[in-house]
């Protein structure tokens, strides 16, 4: 075999990719906390280039590609809510064998989600102050919050359509809800608005519940305790199900 040949192995780099959890204790559920952290961040990986283009395609009027991203993330996000099934196999002894080693890391410094709730348009500079530490992906979370959000490209796409969009604009807006409401009202003209539409609201919804799965499993896992690295826990996971971010597309189906 050439020494350049290609093979499975190589090309995916398992032996990087697979040498690549280090448990810090003799649990044997620590294996099982680390891959599913890891996979999900892989999965986070995908969401991201595939929304990026997404946005990009949108801003041009060129709904078609973006469509199929779009559903290929909400595929993606499938995967990492079902995650939560596996995970919530751990029961509270199981993970109290694992807490001790996991130090002050927490999911609330993941680098890759804070980027999608930039992305979806939930920009928090607070967030930044996680990633201190890490001056590189510090300075691209901050690149991000200055970008127009996904769902900024699909409101400038209504108003290059016609649609009275206020150029400076708050979430909710009273105006931006009216636009929604034509597009639902008469789907028929305004198809492929009426589909990036339903698009946005799989992404939010799938969102929603990946959180909605998160909240559950931290809660049979480890009750009302406070979570790694000084969170909250149970009761911040649960401000977050308050959280929306395309939300005149949750407001509008009370008005129709």
């Amino acid at each position: 075999m050439a020494s350049d040949e290609i093979t499975y192995e190589r090309y995916l780099d398992l032996p990087r990719l697979l040498s690549a959890q280090h448990a810090r204790s003799d649990a044997p559920d620590e294996l099982l906390f680390i891959i599913i952290h890891q996979t999900s961040e892989l999965w986070l990986k995908l969401i991201l280039s595939e929304l990026d283009g997404a946005r990009d395609h949108i801003a041009a009027d060129d709904l078609r590609p973006a469509f199929k991203m779009l559903s290929r993330v909400a595929r993606a996000q499938t995967q990492m809510i079902q995650g939560w099934d596996v995970l919530a196999t751990m029961t509270p002894s199981d993970y109290s064998a694992v807490r001790p080693h996991l130090g002050s890391s927490s999911g609330f410094q993941s680098f890759q989600y804070r980027m999608l709730e930039a992305v979806m348009g939930a920009k928090n500079p607070a967030h930044l102050r996680h990633f201190d530490e890490e001056p590189a992906l510090r300075d691209r979370l901050e690149a991000e919050l200055a970008r127009r959000d996904i769902y900024d490209v699909s409101l400038d796409l209504l108003a290059a359509r016609g649609f009275a969009i206020p150029a400076e604009r708050s979430r909710p807006s009273a105006q931006v809800e009216a636009a929604w409401a034509q597009i639902y009202r008469d789907p028929a003209r305004w198809w492929d608005l009426y589909e990036l539409a339903e698009k946005l609201v799989d992404l939010e919804y799938h969102v929603q519940r990946w959180r909605f799965g998160h909240l559950k499993t931290v809660e049979r896992i480890i009750g009302f305790k406070r979570g790694t690295g000084g969170t909250m826990g149970v009761p911040y996971l649960a401000s977050v199900l308050s959280l929306t971010f395309f939300p005149e597309l949750l407001s509008v189906r009370t008005a129709l």
